[in-house]
Formats: structure tokens, sequence, C-alpha cells
């Protein structure tokens, strides 16, 4: 949304020097990526600080600046160029958010979860875009910053947006409803991630529920039936509720289903005395939920059921998001590298258990980060599920990875199966000298392992067919 700098400076409660109706033709915090006419703001990190970056944006010919109240180093002023000055220049760009948000005035749709929530966002997207002109979220722009630069994409002929909200910390969610102001909410599920931030799992639960209370009229809650800690937050919420399910009752149910591998899934739904045959070209018990999700939400908006199930049939993972990549050699890749948790590594260790039409089976799991004191035993019980589910090789990634093959280990698998590597390149230096012909391997590890270097070390040596 296009907006001139002096109804910026009223919305961020700023002071402005320059030419006021100068318009932001875009928003910006990074000027790697600042286009002419962008509005930039000089957000202060723990490890950067964007005022040292303020004549760059000048250079590049930025519509001007917001920058602290304390700043003296700011470019000449001139009728091409503003600088407002706030008190702190991450609050005004959430308080900015927030203005567009309101001046645009439409629902919101914000998704949270401990997994699967970018993956079910993009969904929602794809299902209600067979209606509606939708904003959503771009990748997993998720945090204080994202959220506020996702609402100023806004534009008038949006009629809906989905937003993805993350968080590591309570209150982090809660803050972001105040900014995005959403009417409805959608939790996946509540899984022992960030354990290193919460004292249980429980607490985490209450950080994700921050979503349903902060939501406005008219309210509407999605929730997971499956997953116990979301269906009891239905006790708490006295606004709509809309329910989904692959093993539980619930409004929305998914029954029938057929495993088709590393090809998806088929898959009825059950509503009302409606029942709808799905076909979803993505793998996994956890994405039958992910677009059992979508569906739900779509539904409710009065998608027709027929766009619905085309969406659905159309989806593609997100990168390094359950992505498959075949080799000409005759072995298969599935990169899960983005992120990881204990439950959705155990869910992925699992299909790769139950997976046909492979010779050998290998699991190369990072280091899963921010599990605090029980980080030891959540990589233990990872590395007893691959044991059991019979996997050929067993490679654990960085530090805590090596208790992935404690695991193993004591449940019985052969020394010669198990692996431990210091890094992503070394892992990928193993899988070039190991894997055949017939073999399938599992990518799955926390962002900070980038587990996605050892794909590219298989790309770069081997030749790769579409995916």
């Amino acid at each position: 949304m296009n907006l001139p700098l002096d109804e910026i400076s009223k919305a961020v409660s700023g002071s402005l020097q320059g030419h006021g109706g100068v318009v932001a033709k875009g928003y910006s915090i990074d000027t790697r990526t600042l286009n002419p006419g962008d509005l930039f703001f000089a957000i202060k990190g723990p490890n950067f600080d964007g005022h040292n970056f303020v004549q760059q944006a000048f250079e590049k010919k930025a519509s001007g600046i917001v920058v602290d109240a304390a700043f003296g180093g700011s470019p000449e002023s001139s009728t091409e160029f503003g600088v407002i000055k706030v008190c702190s220049p991450t609050a005004a760009l959430q308080a900015l958010g927030q203005h567009v948000r309101r001046r645009w005035a439409r629902p919101i749709i914000g998704v949270t979860g401990s997994a699967g929530k970018t993956t079910t966002k993009a969904m929602i997207g794809a299902v209600l875009s067979r209606k509606f002109q939708v904003l959503r979220t771009i990748g997993s722009l998720n945090n204080e910053l994202g959220v506020p630069l996702t609402l100023l994409r806004l534009e008038p002929g949006h009629e809906i947006a989905v937003l993805e909200m993350g968080m590591s910390a309570k209150g982090e969610i809660r803050r972001l409803a105040e900014v995005a102001e959403p009417n409805e909410g959608l939790i996946t599920n509540v899984n022992p991630v960030h354990l290193e931030f919460f004292k249980s799992v429980d607490e985490i639960a209450e950080a994700k529920a921050e979503l349903l209370e902060g939501l406005f009229e008219p309210r509407t809650a999605y929730l997971n039936n499956d997953d116990s800690r979301v269906r009891a937050m239905a006790r708490k919420f006295d606004g709509r509720i809309v329910t989904y399910g692959v093993k539980t009752a619930a409004a929305f149910r998914a029954q029938q289903i057929q495993d088709r591998g590393i090809e998806g899934s088929t898959f009825v739904v059950h509503h009302g005395r409606r029942d709808m045959k799905f076909a979803l070209p993505m793998f996994g018990t956890h994405n039958i939920s992910n677009a059992l999700a979508a569906i739900t939400v779509g539904a409710t908006h009065e998608v027709p059921w027929d766009e619905i199930q085309t969406a659905i049939a159309g989806l593609k993972p997100e990168k390094m998001r359950g992505q498959v990549t075949r080799f000409r050699e005759g072995f298969a890749a599935i990169d899960d590298s983005y992120n990881s948790n204990p439950r959705a590594l155990t869910e992925m260790i699992r299909f790769i258990g139950k997976l046909q039409g492979f010779s050998r089976k290998i699991i190369v799991a990072g280091e899963m980060l921010e599990l605090g004191t029980e980080s030891a035993g959540l990589h233990q019980a990872c590395g007893r599920e691959a044991a059991e589910a019979g996997a050929d090789f067993v490679i654990g990634v960085q530090g805590m990875a090596s208790e992935i093959l404690e695991g193993a280990r004591a449940t019985g698998i052969s020394e010669e199966k198990l692996k431990f590597m210091p890094d992503a390149a070394a892992a990928g230096e193993f899988l070039a000298r190991t894997l055949r012909s017939g073999d399938v391997v599992l990518i799955k590890g926390s962002r900070g392992v980038k587990l996605e270097q050892a794909l590219n070390t298989l790309r770069a040596r081997f030749s790769s067919l579409e995916s």
C-alpha cells in the first residue's frame, strides 16, 4: 500500500523532516534488496544496526528513512527524501503495519503451531485463491519484523490475508496478534520445540493459545482435534470453533486414506452429510493433516468443493520442506532440511520405514536445537525410531545428533550402520560415496545445521531429475 510520508509519520508517532507528500512505494529493512522509492526502516538487532546503512538507502534512491530519534547521521533532506525520527524503528514498523491493516479492514487468518505452519499457510492460500484475491506470508516471515512487513504488502484488491505467526518465547504471538488484529486463528499442533525457553510443553501450548486470545470479531478458531493440547484450547475460547482431524472425530475428518508413497496420498473428507475425495501430491500423514486444515478453512469460507479439490491436487511442497529429488543414477533424496523437531522427525522416520519401492533407506538427521535439558533424551528417542524403522544407515550430523546414534545403538542396530558427521559438508561427502541405485535418503535437521548443503553436494556430483 503506497502511502505519503506525512501519513506514515503520523501513524508511527514520528517527527518528519522533508517533504511529507513523497509517497513510499514499498518498505524495506535491508538495503541489499531495497528498491527505488522504498521507505527504509533502520532496524537494530543483536548483531546488526540498520543505521549503518542509511547512506546506502539514500544512494539507492529510497523515498525516506525511519531512524531512532537520537540518530544524527541522516543525509540532508530534500523534496525527494524524507527522514522520520521515532523512539524505535522496530515499533514504528509494527505501528505502520497495524495502520495499514486497519485501513484495509478485511479478514485476516493467523496460522501458528509447532510444526507445519508454513506448509499449512501455503495450502490455505492456495485453496482460498480459488475464490479470493489472497495475500499470504512469503516463506516464513513470521516474526516481529516479518508480520508487519507482510501487512505492508496489502493492496486494496486483496480480499483476505493468511499470516504465519511464529514464536520462541511467551508473549510473542500476543504481540503479533496486536499488530495484525486477526479475525481467525488456526493452530496446527503443539510439540516439544523451543524447550530451552519454556519449562514444559504445556507452557508452549499456552504461548500458542495467545493467537486465539488475540482474535478480533468475528472470531473463528480452527483447531486440530488430533492434538490433545490444541483440542483443550476450545474450553477457553468463546468464539466460533471449527475442528478438523485425521485420527479423531471432528467437523472435518479425513478418512479412507490410501498411501501412494512419495507420490502422495488420496483420502476422503467427511463433513456433515458430504464425502469428498481428494488427491494430495505431497507425502506423509502430516501433510494430510495440513491439507485438511486448508480444506476446513476453504469450505468455511464457501470456496466451492470442486475448486478446493483442484487446489489440493495442484499443491507442491515448499522449498526444503519435503521436496523429492530423483537422480539419474537411480536414487532419490527427500529434502526436509528447513527445520526439525522430535515429533516431525519421528513422523518422517516412520514414513521412510513404511516406504515401498526402495532397496535401502538412509536417514540423515541433524541436531535438533533449542530442546533444553530434555535434548539428549529426545534425540535418543528419534534414534530408537530409526532403528525400529529398519534404516540401513543412520547418520547423525552435528552436536547432539550423536545422541540419535546412541538411541539407535541401544535398540540393537549394528555399529556399521551408524555414522556421526561433524557438519553438513561431511554428511554430503559420505552420501556421495555411499548412495547407489535403489536408495532413498531422508535429509532433515534444524535450520542451524544447514543440511541442504548435503543435498547440494549430491546435485553437484550427480544428475538430478525434476522433483
